[in-house]
C-alpha cells in the first residue's frame, strides 16, 4: 500500500524512462506522451542539451543563498528581459509561486506609491492560477476552495467572455487584472486578441496593472515565446514556469521597471528560487527555443496538427464539438465526458490529459516530429471512429 496521500487520482501506470516524445513503462511498453508533465517538458524527455547543462552544473554548484550574486540566474534573467517586455525578474520554483509573487508585486507597487487601499485583484471566475491558499481564491472556483476556508479576501471575479462586466468591475481599489492568456485547466479557452488589446487600454485608463498568467501557455507553447504577443500588447507582470525548466522545477515573475519598483530588499524571497542548478536548466531551454527558426517550426507543425484534428472533428461531428487552442496547447472538446476517450487513447498508447468542459488536452513537446503528430492523428481518428459508433 502506498504511503502517499490520496490527493491525486493516479492512473495505474508508471514509467521507467523517457526519450523525446515517448515514455516507456516498467514493462517496456512504448507510449506517445502528449501530456509531457502538463506542458512542462518543453523539449521532451531526456533532452541532450538539458542533460549536458544539468550534468555540468551539478559537478560545480547546486545551491547558494540569494544573499549572494548567482551568475547563472543573472544570465537567465538577462535572456528573458532581452527578449520580452520585462525589465526585471524574480525567480521562483513553480507556477503557483510565480502567480502568488505576481499578486504581491502588484499590491506592493501601489503601496509604495501611497495607495495601500488599491489592492484588489480582478480574475476570471473558475480560472486556474495555482493551488496555494491565495491562488485558489484568485481562481474563484468553488471546487478548489471548498474546505479551505476562511476565504482569502482581495479578489473579484467576472465570467469568461463577459467583457462589459469586466470593465464595470474595475474600481479605484483594483490593483490589477490577472487572466490566463490561454486558459489551460479551464478548457483551452483562448482570450481573443481584440479582448487583450482592449484590456490593455482599459488598464491604462484605470491606472490598473495587467497580469497575464503564462505559466502553461508561455515559453513557446503558443508558437510565439508568449501567447500575448499575437495581440501585440505589453503586460505589466507575467508569471511563468512549466516549460522554462524543461522538466526541472523553476518559476519566475517578469515585470516592467514600474511594476517592480516596490520590490525592495526584504519584500519577497525564496530559499530555492534562482538556484544555480535550476538556472542552468532554464538557460539550456532558452538556448534551444531562441534558436533561429525554432518557434516558426512550432507554428508550422501546430497549424498542421490543428487542421488534421479539425478534419477528424468534421468526420465525427456527433462526438467532437470543437478543436481549441493555439500552437501546441490544443484541446478536443467532446459533447460528453472525456474519461472514456482519454482511456481509449491510452489503450492505443497515446497519453493525453483532461481539462474542464469535457476537453481532452493535447500537449506535445515543442520539438515534436511530424511523424509523431501523424501517429497521434492516426490514434485519435481510430478512437473517434470506435466511440462514434456507440
Amino acid at each position: 500500500m502506498s504511503s502517499l496521500a490520496k490527493n491525486y487520482k493516479r492512473r495505474n501506470l508508471s514509467f521507467s524512462k523517457g526519450k523525446g516524445s515517448f515514455l516507456y513503462s516498467k514493462r517496456g511498453v512504448k507510449f506517445l506522451d502528449f501530456v509531457q508533465g502538463i506542458a512542462v517538458n518543453s523539449l521532451g524527455h531526456a533532452n541532450p542539451n538539458l542533460i549536458k547543462a544539468i550534468n555540468k552544473q551539478s559537478k560545480k554548484l547546486w545551491h547558494v543563498s540569494n544573499s549572494f550574486i548567482i551568475p547563472e540566474g543573472e544570465e537567465l534573467a538577462k535572456k528573458l528581459t532581452n527578449r520580452t517586455f520585462a525589465d526585471a525578474v524574480i525567480f521562483q520554483n513553480s507556477g503557483a509561486e510565480a502567480t502568488e509573487a505576481a499578486i504581491k508585486v502588484a499590491r506592493r507597487y501601489f503601496y509604495s506609491i501611497g495607495k495601500p487601499k488599491k489592492n484588489r485583484i480582478l480574475c476570471i471566475k473558475n480560472s486556474f492560477h495555482g493551488r496555494t491558499i491565495a491562488t485558489i481564491n484568485a481562481s474563484g472556483s468553488k471546487k478548489m476552495t471548498e474546505g479551505f476556508g476562511p476565504r482569502v479576501n482581495g479578489f473579484d471575479h467576472f465570467k469568461f467572455g463577459d467583457h462589459e462586466k469586466l470593465k464595470k468591475m474595475i474600481t479605484k481599489k483594483t490593483a490589477a487584472v490577472m487572466v490566463e492568456t490561454i486558459m489551460g485547466e479551464g478548457g483551452i479557452k483562448v482570450i481573443p486578441n481584440w479582448c487583450l488589446k482592449d484590456l490593455r487600454r482599459i488598464c491604462n485608463k484605470k491606472n490598473t496593472l495587467l497580469i497575464l498568467d503564462e505559466v502553461q501557455c508561455g515559453i513557446g507553447r503558443s508558437g510565439k515565446f508568449f501567447a500575448y504577443e499575437y495581440a501585440k500588447i505589453k503586460p505589466d507582470i507575467v508569471p511563468i514556469a512549466k516549460g522554462l525548466g524543461g522538466g526541472f522545477p523553476i518559476g519566475a515573475v517578469l515585470m516592467t521597471k514600474k511594476a517592480a519598483s516596490g520590490m525592495t530588499p526584504g519584500t519577497h524571497g525564496s530559499t530555492f528560487g534562482g538556484n544555480p542548478l535550476a538556472m542552468s536548466a532554464g538557460n539550456a531551454v532558452l538556448d534551444v527555443i531562441f534558436k533561429k527558426g525554432f518557434l516558426k517550426n512550432v507554428q508550422k507543425i501546430s497549424k498542421y496538427f490543428f487542421n488534421e484534428l479539425n478534419k477528424i472533428k468534421n468526420d465525427y461531428k456527433e462526438l467532437i464539438k470543437e478543436v481549441r487552442g493555439i500552437g501546441l496547447l490544443l484541446g478536443l472538446q467532446l459533447y460528453k465526458d472525456q474519461t472514456k476517450f482519454i482511456k481509449k487513447l491510452e489503450d492505443n498508447k497515446l497519453l493525453t490529459i483532461r481539462a474542464a468542459e469535457n476537453v481532452v488536452r493535447i500537449l506535445p513537446p515543442l520539438n515534436v516530429r511530424k511523424s509523431e503528430i501523424d501517429l497521434a492523428i492516426k490514434i485519435i481518428r481510430k478512437v473517434s471512429k470506435e466511440l462514434n459508433k456507440k
